[in-house]
């Protein structure tokens, strides 16, 4: 946890007065068994009512006290632990926002979202007991030992043979338990996941009947994080009993030897239930540290797998905003390279020699890729399922960087954009329409925080989304469930197209992103977004080749390699993998081709 100590600092005092606080209780209850042994001693023993009186005003006062220690100690302990879980839950947040999709997905997301919410849970808890409890234990059971000297030297030695055995059991019990606790946080990793997969694709397992086979799923991982606490439950578990049977042995030692010194007047009664007292008090002390321990080992399992999440480096990284770049490809300048290839100035996307490989995908997505696109064309990409046309416009907007070759973007490899300033004058409206819970107005204001509500019904009009809004009670103030729930598929592509026209970008790109939409309104969206004012660059990936084409250009993608690129036209003539698409689609064409 000393990595994550940093997330403390702000909390330095709470976290040094909870302690002090905590040990100064410990320290009038030490002090309980003095004042016991005097009444006894002093009091009773002489009929001194004076004495008994004294002595009971003062074990009101000690207890007065350590309550009022014991409840300032816990107002630190909580101040801190809370604060202390805020700010690195906020620090965890923010830096798995930094990473990119690459490391998204080798991390994955039902692991980020245990780590997010139940291990900074245990380490908040592990640290608020161990401000409270850490330190007071131990001075319990050691400052027992001192008081014991005290009171009687022969009897004290029962203490101090005691307090080491005991140690040694309790530091064996910790050591083999730790990495225990981080297996059973996997295994709730792995229950996560599963739950997770079956609520997201509920609709589909119903649909295939599936319901047995995934519950027999569940129960198997749910099984595996049952008998893994269970395990490390019991292990845990035997902590109580042995400090038990310890002190209890020791007890027995203790009364033994009291017993036979008290026969011969060389130790008072008062004295022996003070020693009594004192390992009672250890008892106790010995049963919450072992709690404690129990609770701080969870802690620093848990507190691991967050260390491992923010030891990860973004595999991305960004020029400073304003700093001068070139290219970044092959050494060249941008100019240069323009200047090579013979291409001009108003080249909105270029890609040169562009291979592209995910994570252990094994085969690459993209290899070798190369193409000029200028601003103001639209361009259509098609391919079977599976050729690279999401990962192809995912290197557009740097969601991943290419595994060789160079991605331009308005003459700069994307490489050489601050972060940030890239994605401002791209629009994305990906595979899968995510709207969030909230108002239209705000999930629209999504692409500009700043858009007036002339700019959203504008953005609506030409996404053919306009109607859904007024169909709605309450206009852009319609509330919208999670995931747009309460919407069909059509309305939340159009409204994630909208989305996307607010921001009003250089590049729009629409990653088969009209698929639950009829071909009319397909047909309407893509005039409308064409007759837009400017000089937009649109790329629009789909397997329907009724909306690619009339683009101005069309890149054919098999296997992740560009087969063919052009018009509709010279397509149909020279490249077979379009002509096979687009007869799979209109096989009434082949038909009347063929008579004629």
């Amino acid at each position: 946890m000393r990595k994550l100590a940093i997330y403390l600092k702000q909390y330095k005092i709470e976290s040094v007065f909870a302690p002090l606080f905590k040990m100064l209780e410990a320290f009038f209850d030490l002090l309980v068994p003095i004042v016991v042994a005097d009444i006894l001693n002093n009091g009773v023993g002489t009929g001194n009512n004076s004495r008994i009186i004294r002595g009971f005003l003062i074990l009101i006062a000690l207890a007065a006290m350590g309550l009022a220690s014991s409840i300032t100690a816990q107002f630190f302990a909580a101040k801190a632990s809370v604060g202390f879980a805020t700010n690195l839950r906020q620090a965890l947040f923010d830096h798995v926002q930094s990473f990119s999709y690459s490391e998204l997905d080798k991390i994955g997301t039902d692991t980020l979202m245990t780590r997010m919410t139940s291990d900074i849970n245990q380490v908040q808890n592990g640290l608020n007991m161990a401000l409270r409890l850490l330190l007071r234990s131990p001075f319990i059971v050691f400052g027992s030992m001192i008081m014991a000297f005290t009171i009687d030297f022969k009897s004290a030695l029962v203490f101090a043979v005691a307090i080491p055995i005991l140690s040694v059991v309790v530091y064996g019990i910790m050591m083999a338990s730790i990495p225990l606790f981080g297996k059973a946080q996997v295994c709730l990793d792995k229950v996560l996941g599963v739950t997770r997969e079956n609520l997201t694709g509920v609709r589909v397992i119903r649909a295939f009947c599936k319901e047995e086979e995934e519950v027999k799923s569940f129960d198997e991982k749910n099984e595996a994080l049952t008998k893994m606490d269970l395990f490390v439950g019991r292990l845990s578990a035997l902590m109580n009993p042995a400090t038990y049977v310890l002190i209890n042995i020791a007890t027995i030692v203790l009364i033994n030897a009291d017993a036979i010194q008290v026969g011969s007047g060389a130790i008072r009664q008062g004295d022996v239930v003070a020693l009594y007292n004192y390992m009672a008090l250890m008892i106790v002390e010995l049963v919450k540290l072992a709690s404690l321990i129990i609770t701080i080992n969870k802690a620093v399992a848990c507190a691991k797998r967050v260390e491992t999440v923010m030891e990860i480096k973004p595999g991305m990284t960004y020029p400073a905003a304003g700093a001068a770049t070139g290219s970044g490809y092959s050494g060249k300048t941008t100019e240069a390279a323009d200047t090579s290839t013979g291409e001009g100035s108003d080249d909105a996307v270029v890609f040169r020699n562009v291979s592209f490989t995910y994570d252990g995908g094994g085969a690459p997505s993209l290899d070798d890729v190369s193409f000029a696109i200028k601003r103001g064309e639209t361009v259509g990409i098609t391919g079977g399922t599976g050729s690279g046309k999401t990962s192809l416009v995912n290197l557009i907007a740097r969601f991943y960087d290419a595994t060789s070759g160079a991605v331009e973007v308005d003459g700069r490899n994307v490489r050489d954009y601050a972060e940030g300033e890239l994605i401002e004058s791209i629009g994305i409206v990906p595979q899968k329409a995510t709207l969030f819970k909230g108002t239209i107005r705000d999930n629209l204001r999504w692409g500009n925080e700043n858009a007036s509500d002339e700019e959203i019904m504008n953005a609506l009009t030409t996404a053919r989304a306009l109607d859904v809004v007024n169909g709605k009670k309450g206009g852009l103030d319609f509330m919208l469930e999670q995931n747009g729930r309460n919407l069909s598929g059509g309305q939340r592509q159009r409204l994630t197209i909208a989305r996307a026209l607010v921001r009003h970008p250089e590049i729009l790109i629409m990653d088969d992103s009209t698929s639950a939409l009829d071909f009319a309104t397909d047909a309407a969206l893509r005039k409308a977004i064409r007759s837009l004012p400017g000089d937009m660059t649109v790329f629009i990936v789909s397997q329907r080749t009724a909306s690619i084409m009339n683009a101005d250009t069309i890149i054919v993608l098999d296997d992740g390699k560009v087969v063919g690129q052009g018009r509709h036209s010279g397509l149909m003539k020279n490249c077979g993998v379009y002509r096979e698409i687009y007869y799979s689609q209109f096989p009434e064409k082949r038909a009347e081709e063929a008579l004629i």
